[in-house]
């Protein structure tokens, strides 16, 4: 399996494009601005076809490419029905951005939830819930491979801002205490904003959630 860690979008959200060459497939986890120009020429130079769009969360630049991505190539969507509201009427949050961002609306094709085992890209991958930063803030575990990509709610050295509409700190640490800090100390996390990380790391020297 192959990935690309892609920061785009205004806020330079990481994308991350990952690809089975041998079986054609790949899968896109998470959709900022501008994404489809980035993973356009991957896809064709891997051979690959975008079956799946991941969302980790709803918010405005974890999906604003989501929409052209899914016209493009008719991947399919999965996202948490808590994040609904925000996916299917992303109008809601230039409210309380204050601007305008002519955000579009994605069509999700299954809602996922907490302990469901994903079958891609020739292994499986499991899906845990990790609201407070967002209420439907989800994480993708590779088992096999020692990955996990969480969103926004574990940062290096950092974690997901809990001020904005549906945040709360007192949750955000209870969800990493017990969907991220339980897993493996060597799994990489790789999240949605900056560099990537181990969770032995954070559980140690995190200096908003320690274990």
């Amino acid at each position: 399996m192959n990935l690309y860690v892609l920061p785009a979008g205004p806020i330079q959200t990481n994308a991350y494009l990952l690809l089975a060459p041998e079986r054609g497939e790949a899968v896109l986890i998470d959709a900022p601005g501008g994404i489809l120009a980035k993973i356009d020429p991957i896809l064709k130079k891997e051979k690959c076809r975008l079956t799946e769009v991941w969302l980790t969360h709803g918010h405005w630049d974890h999906t604003q490419g989501g929409a052209e991505v899914v016209a493009a190539t008719a991947a399919k969507v999965r996202a948490h029905a808590d994040d609904r509201v925000l996916i299917e009427t992303p109008e809601i949050m230039e409210r309380f951005m204050g601007e305008r961002m002519n955000l579009r609306a994605i069509h999700v094709d299954y809602w996922i939830k907490q302990g469901d085992q994903l079958s891609a890209l020739g292994t499986t991958v499991e899906v845990r819930h990790v609201p407070g930063h967002c209420p439907g803030n989800v994480l993708f575990y590779f088992a096999q491979r020692g990955e996990a990509f969480v969103g926004d709610a574990l940062f290096n050295g950092s974690i997901g801002r809990t001020d904005l509409p549906g945040g709360n700190f007192e949750q955000l640490a209870a969800a990493i205490r017990t969907q991220i800090y339980t897993l493996p100390d060597e799994t990489v996390v790789y999240p949605g904003h900056g560099t990537k990380t181990s969770v032995g790391t954070e559980k140690i020297s995190n200096p908003y959630v320690t274990a």
